[in-house]
């Protein structure tokens, strides 16, 4: 806290990819906030469906027999959207929501199967799933474990190697494939430091998971809805999730919302007929919040209209371009794409945190991640114009440190 008390930014409005804090400085947004501003900031069209929805309906629960028109098109909407065949959806308020829920159900499922043993829910080192109660259990970031009287808040989780297929089947031999409930990875690891997956790396853990019948789940909340250039990046490295996490893009961060879509062979043992039928206990207030769905079913048929997923695949090549002279500066370890997403990792004879202050400076908003590297996702409404600037922007920041 004290490394930001009194040099706070307040950021009070947004336009397109900028956004303008109280002194009316303007930022390009070269993060898309935290990944997630798809369309853009300030859109009158986003507002427009907010303003009507919450006149008509701000919300109803989906408990019991109950649903809203909302939270019921835009389940169909996404169930069409994922790559799982005849998906159940299950909504929440965010990433975290999801990532924790679908943990919890991994779990769940294994004790109806008679498995009790099967609890522990492996992750790749670097990786971020949130910071609910398992999000910190799971995450491959350990100060986001430590802390809290334990080595993880969940006793039954454990990490394995982010690149290496060999690493993580021998962790699989020695923890025992009986005791594994779940295995959960993001396509591109995002907080941890962008990486991006080597050859074969997400096919292969999809084939280890079916080998030691381990539940995948693939957490799509920052790669979902756009990002690779396809609406989920487990089409791009053809994957079969068991779950698929999502949240950021769905609303492009305009109001909260995530969700989880579960492959029939997950969802089915909970709409068994019969007496004995099992329950997933997972009501929550805000699922489903109809405010939230109308937004996201027109911030998806904004994407579609401007096609902007194909547009973020585009922008993957622009960026790559733009960034590749970076490779030979002298203040630079290392730069890597992977979709409409950047790193520039900074040697270790400066900061990130300095960069990304001075670039701030010069108005444009990029973070710094732990492996001291640039984060970069912005907007899919981006302009090459505007790569190129901000790329020009960091090379001539690091450049006055020559």
């Amino acid at each position: 806290m004290p490394s930001v008390l009194g040099r706070q930014i307040t950021i009070e409005r947004g336009e397109g990819n900028y956004v303008f804090d109280t002194e009316g400085n303007r930022y390009f947004d070269a993060c898309a906030g935290l990944w997630h501003t798809q369309v853009g900031h300030g859109r009158k069209e986003l507002a427009t469906t907010a303003a009507e929805q919450i006149e008509k309906l701000e919300t109803f629960h989906l408990f019991g027999r109950f649903l809203n028109d909302q939270a019921a098109e835009l389940s169909n909407v996404v169930a069409e959207l994922v790559p799982i065949e005849n998906a159940k959806i299950i909504f929440n308020s965010g990433g975290g929501d999801a990532d924790d829920l679908a943990c919890k159900l991994a779990r769940r499922y294994w004790q109806l199967q008679g498995k009790r043993d099967k609890k522990i829910i492996l992750s790749r080192d670097f990786s971020y799933h949130g910071l609910h109660a398992f999000g910190s259990a799971i995450g491959g970031l350990e100060f986001n474990r430590l802390g809290f009287g334990g080595d993880s808040l969940i006793p039954e989780t454990a990490r394995v190697s982010f690149h290496d297929l060999e690493a993580v089947e021998a962790s699989i031999q020695e923890i025992g494939a009986d005791n594994i409930a779940a295995l959960i990875t993001e396509p591109i690891i995002g907080a941890g430091g962008l990486y991006p997956p080597e050859p074969g790396y997400l096919e292969g853990l999809n084939e280890l998971c079916r080998k030691y019948d381990i539940l995948f789940i693939v957490d799509e909340v920052i790669t979902g809805f756009g990002r690779t250039g396809k609406w989920f990046a487990s089409e791009r490295w053809n994957l079969q999730p068991d779950m698929l996490t999502m949240a950021k893009g769905i609303t492009s961060g305009y109001v909260p919302l995530g969700a989880v879509a579960i492959a029939p062979r997950v969802w089915e043992p909970f709409f068994a007929e019969g007496a004995d039928t099992p329950i997933f206990r997972q009501g929550i207030t805000y699922s489903g919040h109809a405010l939230a769905c109308a937004v996201a079913l027109r911030n998806l048929q904004i994407m579609r209209d401007e096609n902007l997923v194909e547009r973020a695949g585009e922008l993957e090549g622009v960026l790559a371009a733009e960034l590749m002279p970076l490779h030979e500066h002298p203040l630079v370890a290392d730069v890597r794409v992977g979709g409409f997403l950047g790193a520039v990792e900074l040697s270790s004879d400066i900061p990130a945190n300095v960069i990304a202050d001075e670039l701030i400076e010069r108005g444009f908003i990029f973070r710094a991640l732990p492996n001291n590297a640039l984060q970069i996702s912005p907007p899919f409404t981006t302009t090459e114009a505007e790569i190129s600037e901000f790329v020009r922007a960091i090379e001539s920041v690091l450049d006055s440190h020559l």
